[in-house]
């Protein structure tokens, strides 16, 4: 496989290729066919939903050619005489495009000072300018700024996307994603496209085959494996509350992480209750989790009668428990202490 990496040779190259952000792409698009063209864009958004790519595409669209396009890091370029040398620019004719674009990336991290010297250019751009800002932290951009831009905030995508994302990534490499397997990978790249590739990245780097499955992905990322959260949800279900503490605690000598251990945990738990309640779900789950799992799930949803969470097996008192330890789980000095006392609550003396 090519040493480049996954995000950079599957970076959108149009509109039509960005992903789940027709709020943004849609109006942009129509902005480029009209030729009404703005002088200030502000994309804002978590890291790797694609702000810069798609300030590229745009730039493209409007016929910047890359003489002049300019890429400046505003984390690193942050400084009053940063921003004068680039504005001093400004003033100069574009090469051989109508448009001279000027994509600031983190510009969150300008100085005070910067951004004063920067507000001028802004409020009075030359006719030839086009600025596109892009930041992980719009609360931090002046308010100044935000009224002189075109504000365009760019969405996380859900599991579902990225999970479709990551497989079809996957299938142009020459490799097989399983279900189960492309659902763990978009929740380890936790929102973000470029995450969900670099965990897609590692795992094809160890594959043994062309097939990738959930074990793979286990294997290669780290991430807690599937055994060690149906060790806890076959101690619930069978109301046993020591084997329950068991579980966790091995879990936490294996060294995984806890806080996705217990996502996990809610995602099998999820899935279980929907197992029990809704019938006609059946047939997407079995799709989505692959028949092993099912059927796994399916006897936590049945359970054992003579329990105290009863003949229905894991119920929502269970969801809700571990619900609480999601909350408490991110102060918590122990990680594994939230789990624990879920345990406890669900099983008092």
């Amino acid at each position: 496989m090519a040493h480049q990496s996954l995000y950079r040779m599957y970076r959108p190259a149009t509109f039509a290729d960005v992903v789940g952000q027709e709020q943004v792409t849609k109006p942009l698009s129509d902005a480029a066919k009209s030729k009404t063209i703005g002088h200030a864009y502000l994309f804002a958004g978590t890291r790797g939903l694609g702000k810069t790519s798609v300030a590229r595409i745009f730039a493209s669209a409007i016929g910047c050619t890359e003489n002049d396009l300019y890429e400046i890091d505003a984390a690193s370029n942050n400084s009053v005489e940063d921003i004068r040398a680039l504005t001093e620019g400004v003033y100069t004719l574009p090469f051989a495009s109508p448009y001279k674009v000027y994509i600031l990336d983190e510009v969150h991290m300008l100085s005070k000072g910067a951004w004063n010297a920067f507000l001028k250019t802004l409020e009075e751009p030359p006719a030839h300018a086009v600025f596109i800002l892009a930041t992980t932290e719009l609360q931090k951009v002046p308010e100044t700024v935000q009224s002189r831009c075109q504000v365009f905030e760019f969405k996380k995508p859900t599991r579902a996307v990225l999970a479709k994302m990551t497989a079809a990534v996957a299938k142009k490499e020459g490799y097989t994603l399983a279900p189960d397997a492309a659902e763990l990978v978009a929740m380890l790249g936790d929102g973000s496209y470029r995450d969900a590739l670099s965990v897609l990245q590692k795992v094809i780097a160890g594959a043994q085959g062309k097939s990738l499955s959930r074990e793979a992905v286990e294997a290669a990322t780290g991430a807690p494996k599937r055994e060690q959260v149906h060790a806890l949800l076959n101690a619930l279900a069978e109301g046993e509350r020591g084997k329950a503490l068991e579980a966790i605690e091995k879990a936490a000598k294996a060294d995984v992480d806890m806080k996705l251990f217990l996502e996990l945990v809610l995602e099998a738990l999820r899935a279980t209750l929907l197992i029990r309640y809704a019938p006609e779900l059946r047939t997407s789950l079995a799709e989505e989790l692959g028949s092993d799992e099912f059927s796994a799930l399916e006897k936590f949803a049945a359970g054992n009668p003579s329990t105290k969470l009863g003949a229905g097996g894991i119920t929502h008192a269970a969801m809700l428990a571990f619900l609480t330890a999601a909350d408490r789980i991110r102060y918590a000095p122990i990680p594994a202490l939230p789990l624990e006392l879920a345990v406890l609550e669900l099983f008092p003396e």
